[in-house]
Formats: structure tokens, C-alpha cells, sequence
């Protein structure tokens, strides 16, 4: 989303978690082997948390944390999230990687709902639910340093006791470790968590407090899981079904790093859109077309309103490095019109996007879209046998492909690519689909049409750059210089349009060998 001046601060977390019980005795780590010289304990700390969430736990089943803490060192409201990047853990002794976003407690008031910013940007996983206090936590903290024999600070460790408090009365009780990274490596680490286990420790993977106190509620999965595996056997009710899971989980995912204004998110929210509203086209013959027909055209508006983003994101870097190749006194002035004109355009774009993605009519998609997974619209046909429904389907666009490609010619009108690009992005997303029931051959065919669709997508942008260099040599304010090297970035445009023409006439011969549609013949 677009940034403010009330944005929280981020924070890394790199901790391993533990479970212990009551009467468990650290053991002394400077004579466990593990690499730390000195000890050093920080005083203890009385911390009281409010946690948030919906009636459902919406969020602790995404394994996201909204609290309000009172005591320590870092009062006030936080929002725990995934890393984006992590590499998924492979067992419960490896660290849990999440983001803190952090808000002062004066941001909302005690007795009322979190910070809207913070609220804001899990919407897309609380959508229409009411975000309210689900627990409250009182943790009685024993902090301590860990350092090795050089002086430097390895890690925090911190012992936990925790009450669950419901109503003022405490209903539950248990005792946790916690080993934060600060400046040790990811190694020097593990041997401390060695050593921890040793003495009786249990490792608690990413287990939050707060899941842990709301039990296994917090433990479900979330709204859409992960799809199962589909065989061909199996009908095709199943892979549509998966599709959708699939591409709706990916949506939920970019959603939540479009808000957080992570990089190519709007690409990649776009291209979940994109994917779902063609797997619904292709799959036309085996859902309601009226249930269908209204859930494309919500997606299609989604994906325009993120376009106005997305597209001028790919033309300013495309332009500007251009300019930059021209280097010299035409460069800069050519880099500076494109800046100048497309940051005065990128700018409602954002707002566009910031707008939609709080409105009812999106956050009634979001339902809609979970409720497609669980309860799709689908046709008897799609009771038949995935080997005997599906590749039909992906055969039809690929004939469709065939043909539009056929009455091509190096002259014909850029209108006329721009639509065999459609047609050949829709085999692909459509191949694509079905590569979780075929497999390598459905692979095989979806890299051939990723070849081609990258060919005239390339096309299309140099076709729309150039566009929109004319368009901008003639803007109020633009120097001589500045439209002569705009008509110059113009020209490199058309000419390597031609060139990408030419190489697709070279490629379309492979990618449309039978062999590689063997596999959708009856």
C-alpha cells in the first residue's frame, strides 16, 4: 500500500522456540559446549499481552500474531508476519524467521479495536470478520545474554512463564524458552538449542504463545489449505477444485505483501487473478457458467485497478533503461521526460489500488473466492475422469492458438499479435493447470508456450513503449532535446519489435511439433 507517516516499524525475528516444563532447570551453558563463554541475566520483566484475531482465528491459523503488549522494553502493539522470503522449515528444531511490525500503545486505545493500520493490512485474511480479543496472556520473563569468548553477543535467551488469563481468572499455565539471534550465526545458534535439548528441552517449531493458548483451534488449517494431489484417474471435479485452491492461496498471499508494499507483489497478485479467471474459462464446460461468468468479471476489475500499477512499474524500467543506453545529454533528457510524466501518473494508479483493495466489493470477492474452494459451481460433466475431461479443454485453445497464429504475417497489424499473445497466454495458463494431474508432459507443453508467450509479450511492451514515447514527445513542456531522443527511444522500440516478430517465426515451428501434444489426444 501506498506508505504514510504512521507506517509501523519493521523488526526481524530469528528465534527457536521451546517447550519445558515447570520445574526445568537450565543448565549451565558456558560448560555445554556450545559456544558460550558468559552469561549474563537482564532483569526480569512482568508483561501482560491482549491478543486479537476473529471469532474463527483467522490469523493463528495463518500462523499471524495481532497483540497489544504492556511491559518491557517494547511496549505497544505488534503484528507478527511470515518472512516473505524464508526458506520453510524443514522440522521443529529449525528457527522461526517472522516480521514484527510495531506500533506505540498510544496508536489505539486500550479498550478498543488495534491500530487500523495494522488492521489494514490483514484484511485480506480477516476480510468481513470482526477482529476482537481472543486471549490475554501475563508472562512472567527471565531474560538473559548469551555471549562468546570474544565478547560478542550470540543470542537473547529468554525463560517464560505464562498464565492464560480468561475473565481474570487464570485457566492455564506453561513455561517456554525462547533463543533469539542478535549477532551469532545461524550455527552458533543451533548449538545452543543442542544443548537446551539435551537437558530436556522440546523444540516448538513456530508455535506462537498465543496459538498455544487458544489450542487446537489455532492449529487448523486456514481458510483455503494446500490442495492435495490429483491423479488422472480421479474426476475432474478434483483438479478444478485444486485450481482454484491453489491460485485463491496464492492471491490471499500477495494480497497481504501488495498491503505491506513488497516487491513485484502487484505482478504476482495480477498474475493469480489472471490465472484463476482462465481456469475458469477453460474449465467453462464443468462449472455454472452465471457463477463463473460473475466471479471472471470481479477478477478481471481487480486485476485492471492492479494493472494501473503493474503496467506503468514494467514501462518506466523498461524506458529508463533505454534512455540510459543512449547515454549522453539525449539519455538525460529522455530519462528525466519519462520520470517526470510517469511518476505524476503512478501516483492515483497506487491510490487506485489502495482504494479497491478496502472496499466492500473487494472484500466480497475475497469471500466469494474462499467460497468457491470449498463450494465450487460445478456441472455432472465435471464427474467424469480428469484423463477423460481435461485435455480436451487445453486441446481447444490450443487449436484456437493454431489458428490465430496461422493468419499471421510479419506485416500484419500489431492488434492482430496482441491477440495471438491472448490466445497463446490462455494455452499456457490453461496447460499450466493441468500440470498437477499429467505431469511432464503437461510440463513439457507449458514450457513450449511459455517460449511463445514470452516472445509476444516482449512484443506487446516494445509495441506499447513506443506508444507511449509518441505520446509523450508531444506532452505540454517537453524540450527539443527531450522529444528528439523520445522519437529516438521510439525507433529502437519498433525496430526491436520487428526483430522479436522475426524470432517468433523461427520458434513456432518447434513449439507446435505434435509430439508435444501427444499426451491430449483421445
Amino acid at each position: 500500500m501506498t506508505p504514510g507517516p504512521a507506517d509501523p516499524q519493521t523488526v526481524r525475528e530469528v528465534e527457536h522456540k521451546l517447550r519445558v516444563h515447570g520445574l526445568f532447570e537450565l543448565p549451565d551453558l558456558t560448560a555445554a559446549g556450545c559456544g558460550v563463554a558468559r552469561v549474563e541475566p537482564l532483569p526480569r520483566l512482568r508483561l501482560t499481552a491482549a491478543y486479537f484475531d476473529t471469532a474463527d482465528l483467522r490469523l493463528a491459523r495463518h500462523h499471524v500474531t495481532l497483540r497489544r503488549r504492556d511491559g518491557g522494553l517494547d511496549d505497544g502493539w505488534h503484528l507478527k508476519l511470515p518472512v516473505d522470503d524464508a526458506t520453510p522449515a524443514k522440522s521443529a528444531s529449525d528457527p522461526a524467521s517472522r516480521d514484527e511490525l510495531q506500533l506505540p500503545l498510544s496508536a489505539a486505545p486500550a479498550d478498543g479495536p488495534p491500530p487500523h493500520e495494522l488492521l489494514e493490512l490483514v484484511l485480506g485474511l480477516t476480510r468481513t470478520a470482526t477482529v476482537e480479543p481472543v486471549t490475554t496472556l501475563r508472562n512472567e520473563r527471565r531474560p538473559s545474554q548469551l555471549f562468546d569468548a570474544d565478547g560478542l553477543l550470540l543470542a537473547e535467551l529468554t525463560d517464560d512463564s505464562v498464565a492464560v488469563v480468561d475473565g481474570g481468572h487464570v485457566t492455564a499455565r506453561f513455561r517456554e524458552l525462547e533463543i533469539e539471534r542478535r549477532a551469532g550465526s545461524p550455527k552458533a545458534l543451533a548449538a545452543v538449542v543442542a544443548a537446551l535439548e539435551a537437558a530436556g528441552a522440546v523444540a516448538a517449531g513456530d508455535v506462537s504463545k498465543a496459538a498455544r493458548a487458544l489450542g487446537p483451534a489455532a492449529a487448523a488449517p486456514p481458510d483455503v489449505p494446500e490442495p492435495g494431489p490429483v491423479r488422472p484417474k480421479d474426476p475432474a471435479a478434483d483438479a478444478v477444485t485444486a485450481h482454484l485452491a491453489r491460485h485463491v492461496r496464492a492471491f490471499q498471499a500477495q494480497d497481504l505483501r501488495v498491503r505491506r508494499g513488497l516487491p513485484d507483489s502487484v505482478h504476482q497478485m495480477r498474475v493469480a487473478a489472471r490465472r484463476l479467471r482462465s481456469g475458469l474459462k477453460v474449465f467453462s464446460p464443468l462449472v455454472e457458467e452465471h457463477w463463473a461468468d460473475a466471479l471472471r468479471s470481479e477478477l478481471a476489475w481487480i486485476a485492471g485497478v492492479l494493472g494501473g500499477v503493474r503496467d506503468r512499474e514494467v514501462l518506466e524500467a523498461r524506458l529508463l533503461a533505454h534512455a540510459a543506453e543512449l547515454g549522453g545529454p539525449d539519455g538525460e533528457a529522455a530519462g528525466g521526460a519519462i520520470r517526470r510524466i510517469l511518476d505524476a501518473e503512478v501516483g492515483p494508479a497506487r491510490a487506485a489500488v489502495d482504494e479497491a483493495m478496502v472496499a466492500k466489493r473487494y472484500l466480497a470477492l475475497l469471500d466469494v473466492l474462499v467460497d468457491a474452494v470449498h463450494f465450487p459451481r460445478l456441472t455432472k460433466a465435471a464427474q467424469a475422469k480428469s484423463s477423460q475431461a481435461l485435455p480436451p479443454l487445453v486441446h481447444r485453445t490450443w487449436r484456437r492458438l493454431a489458428s490465430d497464429v496461422q493468419q499471421l504475417r510479419l506485416d500484419s497489424p500489431d492488434v492482430e499479435w496482441h491477440a495471438a499473445r491472448i490466445a497463446a497466454k490462455k494455452a499456457r495458463y490453461a496447460t499450466e493447470a493441468l500440470v498437477p494431474v499429467f505431469g511432464e508432459p503437461a510440463k513439457t507443453l507449458a514450457r513450449q508456450l511459455e517460449s511463445v508467450t514470452e516472445l509476444l509479450g516482449d512484443h506487446h511492451d516494445a509495441v506499447i513503449a513506443a506508444d507511449t514515447l509518441r505520446r509523450f514527445a508531444g506532452t505540454r513542456g517537453i524540450s527539443g532535446r527531450a522529444g528528439f531522443a523520445l522519437g529516438r527511444l521510439h525507433d529502437v522500440e519498433r525496430a526491436h519489435a520487428a526483430e522479436l516478430l522475426v524470432q517468433f517465426e523461427r520458434t513456432w515451428p518447434e513449439v507446435s511439433r505434435k509430439r508435444y501434444r501427444a499426451w491430449l489426444e483421445p
